[in-house]
């Protein structure tokens, strides 16, 4: 495997438009489109393939690193096409690579599909706002819209923390730093406390990992920054509790105070198949804070009634899963069933469907066979 053969197997998954690329020994090179992996009918991997490989990406300005490690995060670029996180593990003595595929553009929120409410989420001034969902829901590439959003229409210092870099920003109205664990920085809580120091106005961090990031993080949004970042859960209620389990139990009353003071905004996103199969579109759940949510935050008893408040909030740019799971239906964006499947409550859900009109549709939708994958051929190769 040498470096121009592995420039066509990256340049394939961005042409092609894959989120993720898998190199490991004993399969065809994996590409994954909409959710399925798809076969390039290319050759079966080997041990010294996979090992040439890791060595090509891991190599840094024109120097290999030393390669005696478990696993490692780093980013890669092919030069004025695209950028690549890559997660590289050893498996069975083997090497096995996954790239995840970072467009050089920026998109906005348009083009993403994104509710209107998170353009205003990235004018706030100060406060905690953080994006969840599962992995490969798009937090990165809709945290990198906010983030280019804020950079394009006011003039503010921005500082991004992250482990690799991802999107790489030009600077437009805003001054820009993006530091990397690893190479610029030991840690994110070292980076966070160094920033406040840095005279910055936002602070994006990739990732709530542990303890000090959340405290660290939270005491970046107390003195008056905004600070945004993503964390793995799948709705408001999950990441609050999520949030605040990091804390020893004798701290978590004061923090879930701070939370309530500090958080102005969840965004949560689950990515679904279109209606015509061809591409993925978000159901996005937004919480915006008010006084009624921060009451909720404060007493572990009352979180689980955020939903009901969001649900209520929809004059105040907020909205449930289920209640955006309707405007895509509507919108003739996603089929029923892919609905019903993502819904928060399915039984309630089933009931709305009803008094939309859409049960039938709903029954036609579940005989719909499905679509096997087919193999990825490119005459390239």
């Amino acid at each position: 495997m040498d470096r121009e053969k592995l420039y066509r197997l990256l340049r394939l998954g961005i042409e092609k438009g894959a989120s993720d690329i898998h190199f490991q020994v004993g399969y065809l090179p994996l590409y994954r489109f909409h959710g399925d992996l798809v076969e390039l009918r290319y050759k079966v991997l080997t041990p010294k393939d996979t090992e040439a490989i890791a060595s090509l990406l891991m190599e840094a300005e024109g120097q290999a690193r030393n390669m005696d490690f478990n696993e490692c995060d780093l980013a890669y670029e092919l030069p004025g096409e695209g950028r690549f996180r890559v997660n590289i593990s050893r498996q069975r003595r083997f090497y096995n690579i996954v790239l995840r595929v970072i467009p050089l553009q920026i998109r906005s929120f348009e083009d993403l599909n994104l509710p209107g409410s998170l353009r205003d989420i990235a004018g706030l001034r100060r406060g905690y706002v953080l994006v969840t969902g599962a992995t490969g829901m798009g937090k990165s590439t809709t945290l990198a819209t906010m983030i280019d959003t804020v950079n394009t229409t006011r003039k503010s210092k921005i500082i991004t923390v992250e482990d690799p870099i991802e999107f790489v920003f030009t600077h437009d109205k805003s001054i820009i730093t993006q530091r990397e664990i690893g190479t610029d920085t030991d840690s994110f809580p070292d980076a966070l406390r160094a920033a406040l120091r840095q005279d910055p106005d936002v602070i994006m961090v990739g990732e709530m990992r542990d303890l000090m990031t959340v405290d660290t993080s939270l005491k970046a949004s107390e003195t008056g920054h905004l600070v945004f970042s993503s964390i793995h859960t799948n709705d408001v209620a999950s990441t609050i509790n999520r949030l605040v389990s990091f804390f020893p139990t004798e701290e978590q009353g004061q923090v879930r105070n701070r939370l309530a003071e500090n958080l102005k905004a969840v965004v949560s996103l689950r990515l679904l198949l279109n209606k015509k199969k061809t591409g993925r579109v978000p159901a996005v759940e937004v919480m915006r804070s008010t006084r009624s949510i921060q009451e909720c935050i404060k007493d572990p008893a009352k979180t689980a009634e955020i939903t009901e408040y969001i649900a209520r909030g929809r004059s105040e740019g907020m909205q449930t899963f289920d209640q955006h799971l309707l405007d895509l239906l509507k919108a003739n964006k996603i089929s029923v069933e892919t609905a019903f499947a993502a819904a928060t409550n399915p039984a309630d859900f089933q009931t709305k469907l009803a008094l939309e009109g859409a049960a039938p549709e709903m029954a036609e939708a579940a005989e719909e066979p499905e679509l096997e994958p087919m193999p990825l051929e490119d005459e390239r190769f």
